[in-house]
């Protein structure tokens, strides 16, 4: 029995340590001589690579999957250090980078180790503990806020189609025992059995740093996995009709908008206008009434003398007519005819001035009447502030369009003295006018009376006819008084009155920069949003363009000359941290005699 055992230990043993190549000369021998071609219809390849706990590179290696069509013998290529049957123990030959092997119908699995080559991405974890950076092995079994960032950048050095075409997804898992109040801003945290699983998600062409952020108490982590496979999935196109309608709603009431604004700076121009004339025509009146008010004091003066005079005619030619000069009663005409001049030149510039401000009040309420009528709700200029026009332009046309409806409603207000004012200055322009026609009527009588030949009959005439001049002058005087009063006191008021219209003008000038601004930005916001639907929808078609990868044809990471790849696919670890004690040599003992025991467990 003890023989047998011993015999069967030599054979395990000759088994364990045969030269392989003793088993690939059986092999061969038992092929015979008539092999024949076999034929691949496609390929496979699983790129492994193991990394770093920072993401160096450490090993590759690649598990190409052959769909035989035909068994015999085949040929791929491929730059391997060394290469591994994994389908069964036909030998596999290597002459540079191309692989001999015979293949059995079906799949055939063969692995190739690959330690110089690149990856299409470079990929770097770093470690950060309360914001200090700290190596893998500094950062294991610390306690504090963690932060691990995971950058992920093309490799340059690599075919740019696998970083252009494959997506990349990288699965982290945190113990719940270990990490608490975890963060991925970026990504989608799951639960995974006793762990949290982050997994992220980038994206053809694009390059990242992902970030995790959590509590740890005793740090360690497992291996960070990391695949990549190509996108090559559709991507229809969304639905944006809806979206496409409200774009055009909006850009019609944008449209409607500048329309408007447009229709207000014509009536705000127009209004500015008017007021600018109103304006000019005020100050003329105001000049004019503060002239008349000056000279209202000679007026009166002057008056105050005639009627004097006339008095003291008519008291003479009643109690004194032998006192009586000819001569003084032929200067009277011509004093009466100078008055009556001087009343009607200032009755003319009263018609003149009542032209002009006719002129000025109907442009002006031409201007004000053409500022529309139309009410914004507040739902419509909320509606406005959502649709994300230029908030500024919008607040410009809010101010603009309160300040006109105000503007037109102080005139609505005031509008009734404005017509006041024509009335008053046609009404005091006839009273001048009548005063003068008395007065020329007067010298006429006067003059006819001194002329006749009948002196004493035209004496007597004259003498009532002085008696009754003066006696009604009395009366004119008075109204004269009266007039000269009002004159003054219109002169008083006008001049705040004409204030008023010179701030107005201001405001209106004011007014009409700024509606004119306001006007010029809702055209370029018009101009700008006109074209917005159909740039949305290019922008769209654009975006899906970008991620739709169906048409992507794979090719071979290993060698170009490998045809008929149907999918070539990568999957990266990275080393494990781990806060381990070290073996005692009682472990290290029980480590390296284990296989022999459970070997010779065999056989017992």
């Amino acid at each position: 029995m003890r023989r047998m055992r011993k015999s069967l230990l030599a054979f395990v043993a000759l088994i364990l340590f045969m030269p392989s190549h003793v088993m690939m000369a059986a092999t061969n021998e038992s092929k015979g001589e008539g092999a024949k071609l076999g034929e691949i219809s496609s390929k496979d390849e699983v790129v492994y690579a193991n990394l770093s706990a920072t993401g160096q590179r450490q090993e590759i290696y690649v598990v190409n999957i052959l769909d035989v069509e035909q068994a015999g013998d085949v040929v791929d290529y491929g730059e391997y250090t060394n290469i591994k049957n994994l389908t069964n123990l036909s030998p596999i030959e290597q002459n540079d980078n191309e692989v001999q092997l015979e293949a059995i119908k079906g799949k055939f699995y063969y692995q190739g180790n690959m330690n110089e080559a690149d990856l299409p991405w470079n990929i770097s974890i770093t470690y950060l503990l309360d914001g200090k950076e700290m190596t893998p092995q500094e950062i294991a079994g610390k306690e504090g806020h963690v932060q691990i960032q995971i950058a992920t950048t093309a490799n340059d050095e690599v075919d740019q189609i696998f970083f252009q075409n494959y997506l990349l997804q990288i699965s982290v898992p945190l113990s719940e025992e270990i990490y608490s109040n975890i963060t991925a801003p970026n990504g989608m945290l799951a639960n995974a059995g006793k762990n949290k699983q982050v997994t992220f998600t980038v994206m053809p062409e694009k390059e990242e740093k992902l970030v995790i952020e959590a509590d740890a108490k005793g740090f360690e982590l497992e291996g960070i996995d990391i695949s990549a496979v190509p996108s090559s999935m559709a991507i229809d196109a969304p639905d944006i009709d809806e979206m496409m309608g409200d774009m055009n709603s909006l850009t019609d009431a944008i449209s409607k908008v500048d329309q408007g604004v447009g229709e207000l700076e014509s009536g705000v121009t127009a209004l500015n206008d008017g007021v600018k004339s109103m304006r000019n025509g005020s100050s003329a009146y105001k000049d004019g009434v503060q002239k008349l008010a000056s000279s209202s004091g000679d007026l009166v003066s002057a008056s105050k003398q005639i009627e004097q005079a006339l008095e003291t005619i008519s008291h003479s030619l009643k109690n004194n007519p032998e006192d009586i000069s000819l001569g003084d009663l032929n200067k009277l005409p011509e004093g009466l005819g100078q008055i009556s001049a001087g009343l009607k030149e200032t009755s003319k510039g009263l018609v003149t001035l009542k032209e002009n401000y006719a002129k000025s009040y109907d442009a002006l309420n031409k201007a004000i009447e053409s500022i529309p009528e139309y009410e914004i709700s507040e739902e419509e200029i909320q509606e406005l502030y959502r649709s994300n026009a230029d908030q500024k332009v919008l607040n410009q046309l809010l101010e603009t369009y309160k300040a006109a409806r105000t503007a037109k409603g102080t005139y609505n207000a005031v509008k009734e003295a404005f017509i006041a004012v024509d009335t008053t200055l046609k009404q005091v322009s006839d009273v001048l006018l009548e005063m003068a026609n008395s007065l020329d009527a007067m010298a006429s009588g006067i003059a006819s009376s001194l002329e006749s030949t009948d002196i004493v009959k035209s004496f007597v005439q004259l003498q009532e006819g002085i008696s009754q001049l003066s006696s009604n002058y009395q009366a004119f005087h008075s109204g004269l008084e009266s007039y000269t009063g009002g004159v003054k006191k219109l002169s008083n008021s006008y001049g705040k009155l004409d204030s008023g219209m010179d701030e107005l003008s201001n405001g209106t000038g004011e007014l009409a920069t700024g509606v004119n601004q306001l006007h010029e930005g809702t055209s370029e916001l018009k101009n700008s949003t006109t074209n917005l639907p159909e740039e949305m929808r290019k922008e769209v078609d654009k975006m899906i363009s970008e991620f739709d990868k169906s048409d992507f044809e794979p090719i071979s990471f290993v060698s170009k000359e490998n045809k008929h790849v149907h999918a070539v696919q990568f999957v990266f670890k990275t080393e494990s941290i781990k806060s381990e004690e070290p073996e005692t040599v009682e472990e290290m003992e029980k480590e390296v005699t284990g296989f022999w025991n459970r070997l010779l467990e065999l056989f017992k």
